[in-house]
């Protein structure tokens, strides 16, 4: 019985620690592009984000040197910033967690297995001995052999504590965007534009002023213009790279109602197709006839799907959303007519990888967000929104509506000002402004009985 028994204790050894598996760590921004993170004080530091403890966060900048930073002393969109990444983390470590009722191998029931079956064993041993089976008695040694294996096989075929089969849930596995394919998709509106990518995602900036003109055909008018934006370095706009599938797509009719959803291939932001009071921006006139406007920081944006990019785009995407799928415009990317879309939008194309596309029709854009995206804790639906998020930097307050105004021309005056006309019934009025190198900015407001109020502010 010695061989057999020695046997059964290598047994339960080698299981034990073939069991056992090593964790994982998580590195965010590895490679040779820092994001740059600005203080209150107005120091920046170069460095990409690691880890977080308490109140602050670690940066590891060149050479590998690691650089605490405390959350408040961040400017408000890098604080956000720096929280986004800091539940990213924490939601890939919890992913990661060994869970005890997926185990490959459950010691606790292999032990209850080996008491059960070496009584069994004995009760067996002792019928074969009363009845003198010859060929068990004769190969005892190989028996037992194929006893432990049976234990071993039940023991690792079957695990948790629960009654009943436990069946797994369907991993859809989405490939990795390649950089290449979002190069090619930004390709013609550089170098207006520019790119760059970590491990995680993919970054955009831009100036936030298109390639086309603005402001035309606006009937319902906010009194806001477009100035350029500070959309970059840390505030770049940002698309992962890894596409995950939502468990429950956000509708954007009760979410999504403040900050962008997509960002078009020009760099220019895409918002819902209703505004914050649940309007449809297009139906209402706010739209001008590329389907952008204003918002309160005068930051210009499309609320309607940018359609007129495909004539420079042809058949590859003409925005990509901010949970990583691309938009294409009113064809498949083989040039097919467009296939019929889902709630969200969009579909899984041939290539197996879902895709939005823009219509004329509502929701234009997006109907829901197909993929997983992370949503700003300090706003509440209807008006939360996606991070990271770029944010705008106003040169004045907020204006209101103007009543009656429709905007019937818009141009350039020298390299850094613009004149909008609009006009209230058939009487003309202007808005002329125009900014200077140290960022001072110069509004000069003609009403429709031709009176000029002039107002400057520094940005």
């Amino acid at each position: 019985m010695k061989k057999p028994i020695i046997f059964l204790f290598v047994v339960i050894l080698l299981v034990k620690t073939t069991s056992a598996h090593e964790g994982g760590h998580y590195h965010s921004g590895d490679g040779t592009i820092f994001n740059s993170w600005t203080l209150k004080n107005g120091q920046q530091i170069l460095g990409n984000f690691m880890y977080s403890k308490g109140n602050q966060m670690f940066v590891e900048a060149n050479e590998g040197k690691m650089i605490a930073i405390k959350m408040n002393d961040l400017m408000p969109a890098d604080k956000k910033l720096a929280a986004f990444k800091v539940a990213q983390l924490e939601k890939m470590n919890q992913q990661y967690e060994p869970s005890a009722s997926s185990s490959f191998f459950n010691f606790e029931k292999f032990i209850s297995l080996v008491i059960w079956f070496t009584i069994a064993l004995a009760l067996l041993s002792s019928v074969v001995k009363y009845l003198n089976i010859e060929l068990v008695k004769r190969n005892k040694f190989q028996f037992l052999i194929g006893y432990a294996s049976v234990i071993l096989i039940v023991a690792c075929s079957k695990s948790g504590t629960s009654a009943g089969t436990v069946t797994q849930p369907t991993i859809v596995s989405i490939p990795k965007t390649t950089t290449t394919f979002f190069d090619s998709a930004f390709a013609s509106f550089k170098p207006a534009i520019s790119t760059r990518y970590d491990a995680t995602y993919f970054y955009i900036a831009s100036t936030g002023i298109p390639n086309h003109n603005m402001m035309i055909g606006i009937t319902n008018w906010q009194q806001q213009v477009p100035i350029s934006q500070p959309y970059a370095d840390a505030n770049s706009w940002s698309i992962p790279l890894q596409p995950v599938y939502a468990t429950t797509p956000l509708s954007t009719k009760t979410n999504l109602m403040k900050g962008a959803i997509a960002v078009a291939v020009n760099g220019i932001p895409i918002f819902n197709a209703l505004n914050n009071r649940g309007e449809d921006s297009y139906l209402i006139g706010e739209l001008d006839n590329w389907g952008g406007h204003c918002g309160k920081g005068d930051d210009y944006h499309y609320h309607a799907a940018p359609m007129h990019l495909s004539t420079i785009n042809g058949l590859k995407p003409i925005a990509f959303a901010l949970d990583g799928f691309a938009v294409y415009g009113a064809k498949e990317p083989d040039g097919t007519n467009m296939a019929s879309l889902d709630t969200c939008h969009g579909h899984v194309g041939t290539s197996g990888v879902y895709h939005y596309h823009g219509t004329k029709d509502y929701p234009y854009v997006v109907g829901a967000m197909k993929g997983k995206v992370t949503l700003d804790p300090s706003m509440p639906a209807p008006e939360n929104q996606i991070l990271p998020q770029a944010f705008t930097k106003p040169a004045r307050p907020s204006t209101n509506p103007l009543k009656g105004a429709y905007i019937t021309d818009f141009a350039a005056v020298g390299s850094n000002g613009y004149l909008l006309t609009y006009k209230i019934g058939t009487k003309t009025a202007y808005v002329k402004y125009s900014w200077d190198a140290s960022n001072k900015y110069t509004y000069i407001l003609t009403d429709t009985l031709g009176n000029a109020v002039s107002t400057t502010y520094q940005r």
